[in-house]
């Protein structure tokens, strides 16, 4: 849940004791004393210690006089105003938040989403954070940031905003609202390999099937390919003996994707290349697993939270 930043009252007004309402001195005359922010501190001259005695309840004339002196209530009724005045800057206001795997999500509130066909928000880098702003306006929706971490690819689907990061994570964002990160994934060697060179990170992610319900990780020793509903892993094709993918060198065509593995010695291109759908390796007389969730109908929406 998005928490909202709050303001606090004081424990104690100015002039009010602990047990609550104000002090005995109130109504006490007030005094010049050089040292004294309040109208009525409550000591005679000469530091007795003692209270000052009562007035009486009626001024001269008949008129009942209040019990807060003029500076005093000046204070209360400016305090009051900011108070007032801080209720909407604090609704309009971003909201941040600190998560697990040094994440921090700030939603923009006052971008608010539109109809639902332009809910989905366009992704970009920039910098050390990622940004979803509004197809139509431009306007800044929310932006996903993470300590010590940098963006270096992005890619997209239907309610998943997924993220490659220079520290070998991949994280899956709520994308029209940016309201959780679903599920951060590492592959073993990955930070290594993209930072023995730039440019790494392109076609390191690669959505399957519509509606990007699969998510493949292309790395040069694994495809490893995750459910995007949950994160949960559901094949890894290593690369041949003496071969390594090139996440660089691919083309995608009527859902396949063909993704370059040169093998030192091989004469035969087509050696070279690999087959994947969303169900694992393309050969003749597989038996793929089933990749939906158990109990859950195919097509299930994004739901929920998983680290």
């Amino acid at each position: 849940m998005t928490a909202l930043p709050t303001t606090t009252a004081p424990d104690l007004l100015p002039g009010a004791r602990e047990g609550g309402g104000p002090q005995d001195d109130a109504d006490s005359p007030q005094t010049d004393s050089p040292h004294s922010d309040s109208p009525h501190d409550g000591l005679r001259p000469g530091g007795s210690g003692r209270r000052g005695p009562r007035s009486g309840g009626l001024r001269s004339g008949g008129q009942g006089r209040s019990r807060y002196g003029p500076r005093r209530r000046t204070r209360l009724l400016l305090a009051a105003l900011s108070a007032v005045l801080a209720v909407p800057l604090v609704t309009a206001a971003q909201q941040s938040r600190h998560l697990p795997f040094d994440d921090r999500l700030t939603v923009h509130t006052t971008a608010a989403p539109g109809p639902p066909a332009a809910q989905e928000p366009v992704l970009r880098t920039v910098g050390p954070r990622v940004e979803a702003r509004d197809p139509r306006s431009g306007t800044l929706r929310w932006v996903h940031e993470r300590t010590g971490s940098r963006p270096l690819a992005l890619a997209s689907g239907p309610g998943h905003a997924f993220a490659l990061w220079s520290d070998g994570l991949v994280t899956d964002t709520e994308r029209v609202t940016g309201s959780a990160v679903r599920w951060h994934r590492a592959l073993p060697g990955l930070a290594d390999w993209l930072a023995a060179g730039s440019g790494r990170a392109a076609g390191v992610l690669q959505p399957l099937t519509p509606g990007a319900r699969m998510l493949a990780v292309v790395t040069p020793q694994r495809i490893a390919t995750f459910r995007a509903v949950d994160g949960d892993l559901r094949w890894v094709l290593p690369a041949a003996r003496g071969c390594a993918f090139e996440p660089g060198r691919y083309v995608r065509t009527a859902g396949i994707l063909l993704v370059a593995q040169p093998c030192p010695g091989h004469t035969n291109w087509a050696a070279e290349l690999m087959a994947v759908d969303d169900l694992g390796r393309i050969v003749p007389g597989r038996t793929p697993l089933r990749n939906d969730r158990p109990n859950v109908p195919p097509n299930d929406p994004p739901s929920g939270v998983s680290n």
